[in-house]
């Protein structure tokens, strides 16, 4: 194997979307944190777009990882907590801005990095 899928193979998809699960943890605490201290700040991190383009990235990394998972290992389970992660994490962007929100994405987000953990492990 060779190039960008070569790379990708030996670092590990699951690994990269885990890191990208631990950002939008980091971006939802801090959204937390900085709407608590400064709400100007807060409402450029709420807005919307920043949400969707963010769950779309997930998606995408997900169906890659969790999809190549199960075509290499065969079993379902990672996919499956995973996708329901998903979810948890696209059921959030319905919910008013505020704590309820950002509670459901840490969860979905968390469930989300378990999957991948459980397809790495399952690959490796």
């Amino acid at each position: 194997m060779h190039g960008l899928h070569g790379s990708l193979r030996r670092f590990g998809l699951d690994r990269v979307a885990m890191g990208v699960s631990g950002l939008c943890l980091v971006h939802c605490i801090a959204t937390s944190v900085l709407l608590a201290l400064m709400s100007a700040a807060g409402s450029v991190l709420l807005d919307p777009i920043f949400h969707e383009v963010g769950l779309m990235i997930a998606i995408a990394l997900g169906a890659l990882a969790l999809g190549r998972g199960v075509l290499e290992h065969g079993y379902m389970m990672p996919a499956v907590v995973g996708a329901f992660g998903l979810g948890m994490m696209a059921g959030a962007l319905g919910l008013p801005h505020g704590g309820g929100e950002a509670l459901w994405n840490v969860l979905g987000v968390g469930v989300l990095a378990f999957g991948h953990d459980l397809n790495y492990r399952a690959t490796h």
